[in-house]
């Protein structure tokens, strides 16, 4: 090992590299700027790519200040950014994982180019879909995953067999599986559909696999599943393979008023980017029809359909001919001449508008390479 480089820790009252040992670790600050997540910023260091106040370090069992200078391949660490969240509509057949040894394809590998490196709140198995939020914020990942938050995450869960609501029901108790034991979970048949029935399920605990695990002991085996909510945070009508960020005053309304410590902002969420006015619109892919619907999101109009103004009660189809009325006078019970618009003409009154979420990312087409 060369004179200019560590392999330990600081030692106590050392002013060069790591000297605050109340600070944080080093491979966490490096993640925390956005670079790469925690372990491959350990790898970093351990091959020498990091240095800090000029001293090239080994070891990520290192602490750093505020006062301390951080280099990676010689260039200096970005600022840490601020923590900001994401709702992002899982399809089923995407593996929940930064790489897969298998080679199956990932979400992080179809989320938009524009997305800073996220980590899951979480997770979803290959063939469950619907919400999953998304965070820059490792730490705030691992804050919003605990049971301690006594977060509900309702799923909707689609099994074969005769269910029996009252076997259901005995899951409130909580239920032992394999030897371990799962929590309080709240079951309720929706209807049977044949040989197959629709279940809602409300848990806190959310372990792996335990949706799946449950309803197979009972004797239902899984063939769909769909998360609708986790927490205060709700799938809504948001398309599948779609993205959208969550805004600062919901954040600090459902989280609360700091994203880290010693930072008293949330990032404000992204506004969506604008498209050329020289080129078309592109319509946004319609929602998926999923067996969440509820009355509220029924009422809402399908994203890239505009709302229909409602005809005028007792119009006739097409409307008055342009040119006026003919000689004579209007026909009896009929509108005064002039009173009739031409046949698709737009009323003064604007369309009522959508309201469009913010920051909506749309999803690159598939196999267009790159994060």
């Amino acid at each position: 090992m060369s004179d200019d480089q560590i392999d330990a820790g600081p030692s106590e009252g050392s002013d060069t590299a790591g000297s605050d040992t109340t600070g944080q670790r080093l491979a966490k600050r490096i993640a925390r700027a956005g670079l790469c997540s925690r372990r491959d910023a350990e790898r970093w260091i351990e091959t020498g790519r990091v240095a800090v106040n000029g001293v090239v370090v080994e070891s990520p069992a290192l602490n750093v200040g505020p006062s301390d200078t951080v280099t990676v391949d010689g260039k200096d660490l970005p600022e840490e950014q601020a923590a900001r969240l994401w709702r992002y509509h899982k399809p089923a057949g995407l593996v929940v994982s930064a790489r897969d040894e298998k080679g199956r394809a990932t979400i992080f590998e179809k989320l938009p180019r524009e997305m800073p490196r996220v980590v899951s709140v979480g997770r979803l198995d290959l063939n469950s879909e619907g919400l999953l939020l998304l965070t820059n914020d490792g730490d705030l990942a691992r804050k919003l995953e605990l049971p301690a938050t006594g977060w509900v995450r309702r799923y909707r869960v689609r099994v074969h067999g005769r269910v029996d609501p009252a076997r259901l029901a005995s899951l409130e108790h909580g239920v032992t599986v394999e030897g371990v034991r799962y929590g309080s979970i709240r079951a309720e048949l929706e209807k049977q559909q044949g040989s197959n029935a629709w279940v809602s399920v409300a848990l806190t605990e959310g372990k792996n696999r335990e949706v799946r695990k449950v309803m197979e002991h009972l004797g239902y085996p899984v063939n769909r599943l769909l998360r609708l909510s986790y927490g205060p945070f709700q799938l809504g009508p948001l398309p599948r393979g779609m993205v959208e960020e969550v805004s600062a005053k919901v954040m600090r309304d459902l989280i609360g008023g700091e994203s880290r410590k010693g930072q008293a902002k949330w990032a404000k969420a992204k506004p969506k980017p604008k498209r050329p006015a020289s080129r078309k619109p592109l319509s946004r892919p319609a929602p998926e029809k999923t067996p969440d619907a509820t009355p509220t999101d029924a009422k809402q109009a399908a994203p890239g359909k505009p709302f229909r103004a409602a005809k005028p009660s007792g119009a006739k189809p097409g409307g008055a001919k342009p040119g006026g009325a003919k000689p004579g006078g209007a026909k009896p019970g009929g509108a005064k001449p002039g009173d009739a618009k031409p046949s698709g003409a737009k009323s003064g009154a604007a369309k009522p508008a959508i309201d469009k979420p913010k920051s909506r990312l749309k999803l690159r087409p598939k196999g267009s390479g790159g994060k």
